[in-house]
């Protein structure tokens, strides 16, 4: 990983989509806004375009902890734009502020974690994990 300068910033942008809202993608009892989840995947993926430059080949940078609040509700057919800001850096950990917005307010705000992986060395892990790990059904209870 080359050196990630504090202050790097990075966007994402995404139209709020049928797909996209709680009451099709969680439970049709929650009204048809865009979903929690649906803003946590804008904010991580503004937080992978601040560092996506600087990564080496072979390696990228997954989320380990994410903390929102989801402050304004969006309907579809709106923009809703996540925007993430590098506020630390410790060896392979990057630590980000997390904000969102739709075209009239703020709808989201937080922080953001990510750990630079190599993808070889993750992949070997994996392997490994499926071959030691049977794949059981869940559990009713």
């Amino acid at each position: 990983m080359k050196d990630v300068p504090i202050g790097s910033t990075g966007s994402f942008t995404l139209l709020v989509g049928p797909q996209h809202l709680a009451s099709q993608f969680k439970d049709a009892i929650l009204p048809p806004v865009f979903a929690t989840p649906m803003m946590v995947l804008a904010m991580e993926n503004a937080a992978l375009n601040a560092v996506r430059a600087y990564l080496e080949p072979g390696e990228s940078a997954v989320g380990t902890k994410v903390e929102v609040e989801h402050l304004a509700a969006t309907p579809a057919g709106h923009w809703v734009r996540a925007e993430a800001e590098v506020v630390g850096v410790e060896g392979r950990r990057l630590r980000f502020r997390v904000a969102a917005y739709d075209e009239a307010e703020q709808v989201g705000a937080g922080t953001h974690e990510r750990m630079v992986v190599d993808l070889e060395r993750l992949e070997s892990r994996l392997a490994s994990k499926r071959l030691a790990t049977p794949v059981l059904p869940p559990t009713r209870e």
